[in-house]
């Protein structure tokens, strides 16, 4: 794969948009999210007041379920008495589990999937596609950014957030899916696994600070993290899905031929900063 890197051209990269990126600071670190709207436009658009208005700062990860999620938002977010105003942002939202199929530029993989009738990449973000019903939607890979809810499909708002950090994938169109994490998942993924039910932490002590979520735009240029995204769309991009489908160092005795979705990792690079 790195020579397939190598080998790259800047036409083969393309930026963050400041507009659909969020910084979230923890104790360890910068975990930097990008968000989804052709996927989930409603809560995009909500992430990013939260976002603006400051609701996320001084909240807390609250939940980590070993090989499954990791989840924040608001400690209290349950007891209407004590919970954090949502500000500006809206209080309903329709679940936004797929989109329709048309538009989108999908870069296919052939090999089967057993979740989704085909399956590909929109942009690097990994995606299911269903050509008979005219769907599409975000796959629950590893790094993947979804929006809680409780019961009713109707009750996510995007003030509650959760990263896949195992197998997760019997998720996908249940629930909205709004990004990916494309830098800093040890920040999220390394945390002490909570041993109340479904991983949450049992009291305050194991809750874990959120320092600032931000959205890159709202920051000074020079204070932006200078990132690359391989496109999905190009040559270069099937190259590098070969050279993980059938692997050509010496270790390999076997050839595998076939690859699954959330095996192909999507490179991010740091851009050197001007002279």
């Amino acid at each position: 794969m790195q020579e397939v890197l190598d080998a790259s051209t800047p036409a083969d990269w393309r930026p963050l948009d400041p507009q659909n990126t969020l910084y979230m600071d923890v104790g360890g670190g910068r975990v930097v999210i990008e968000l989804a709207p052709d996927f989930a436009p409603g809560h995009v658009a909500n992430i990013r007041t939260l976002a603006q208005e400051n609701y996320f700062d001084g909240l807390a990860i609250v939940r980590s379920q070993d090989n499954y999620v990791v989840q924040w938002g608001d400690p209290d977010g349950g007891d209407p008495a004590k919970a954090r105003p949502l500000g500006s942002a809206k209080a309903t939202l329709p679940a936004e589990f797929t989109r329709p199929a048309e538009g989108l530029s999908f870069t296919r993989l052939p090999d089967v999937d057993g979740y989704a009738p085909e399956v590909g990449f929109v942009q690097g973000f990994p995606a299911g596609r269903d050509p008979a019903g005219n769907e599409a939607w975000l796959t629950h890979c590893y790094g993947t950014v979804g929006a809680g809810r409780g019961m009713e499909p109707d009750s996510s708002t995007g003030a509650e957030l959760y990263v896949a950090i195992g197998p997760s994938r019997q998720l996908d169109r249940l629930m909205t899916t709004v990004g990916r994490v494309v830098k800093g998942m040890e920040f999220l993924s390394a945390h002490p696994r909570g041993t109340g039910p479904l991983g949450f932490y049992e009291n305050e002590k194991q809750l874990v600070p959120i320092q600032a979520v931000t959205l890159a735009a709202d920051l000074p240029a020079e204070q932006r993290e200078r990132l690359e995204i391989l496109r999905t769309d190009t040559p270069t991009w099937e190259a590098l899905v070969e050279s993980r489908r059938n692997r050509p160092e010496e270790f390999f005795l076997r050839q595998a031929g076939h690859i699954e979705l959330c095996f192909v990792p999507v490179p991010v690079r740091e851009i050197a900063a001007a002279p």
